[in-house]
């Protein structure tokens, strides 16, 4: 199901709608639904429900979205390390791609509502949009063979959060201690796409207390209820 040919809110909203309309309505032979910026995958099965039927169904459903009542986006608080060789070493780049000092780039990164588009690339993996235009900075020409889980990144208009030790070209600004995604967790992934993160500026020794508390189990992760979705 596509809803639209650019990236935005507006869209975003009406995937989300549908994507919650369908989990909802618990419709026969649904096997997974997959949201992105813009389209909604609906992967079924012909031999529990034809394809007409499920046609017709989903039409209907999409006529009723406006009428939902659809529940508030969480908002997850991610504290974040920024700068600093280990934890973001293109800080500089992005200083001095868009003339910025470092608390100015942390300032105009932490505090925003980044609504969740979608989930990719890795488990747990947020795109993440609402970034400041002047934090825009270009891919690495090279991408770098192991990025540690936890770094934020940006790329373009875009930041986020890398969920596991993996290859990436995003440039890093800074390193969260939380997990945003553990298999061995009894939810794995604690977000999901039309949710919201917003980063929060700490410094080493409140990165060292979170990180030991998520490595024995005691670390509360913070969350807020968002009314009117921003």
């Amino acid at each position: 199901m596509e809803f639209g040919d650019s990236i935005s809110p507006e869209i975003n909203a009406k995937v989300r709608g549908m994507y919650v309309a369908i989990m909802q309505s618990k419709i026969p032979g649904v096997i997974a639904v997959t949201p992105t910026y813009r389209s909604l995958t609906v992967e079924y099965s012909p031999s529990t429900i034809r394809y007409a039927k499920m046609i017709e169904t989903l039409k209907a459903l999409e006529s009723r979205i406006g009428q939902m009542d659809l529940p508030a986006p969480n908002l997850m608080i991610v504290p974040t390390v920024y700068g600093g060789e280990e934890y973001g070493p293109d800080m500089k780049t992005v200083m001095d791609k868009n003339g910025l000092t470092q608390d100015e780039v942390i300032s105009l990164h932490a505090g925003v509502n980044y609504l969740i588009y979608m989930l990719g690339f890795t488990p747990g993996f947020g795109y993440l949009g609402g970034m400041d235009a002047k934090l825009e900075t270009p891919r690495l020409t090279t991408p770098r063979v192991k990025i540690t889980a936890g770094s934020v990144g940006i790329a373009g208009r875009q930041t986020g959060i890398y969920s596991i030790d993996s290859p990436g070209g995003w440039q890093l600004i800074g390193r969260t201690p939380i997990k945003i995604y553990d298999p061995y967790r009894e939810k794995p992934i604690l977000h999901k796409a039309g949710d919201y993160m917003r980063f929060e500026a700490i410094d080493q020794t409140e990165f060292d207390r979170i990180a030991a508390a998520v490595a024995n189990g005691t670390y509360e992760y913070r969350y807020a209820s968002l009314k009117g979705g921003n």
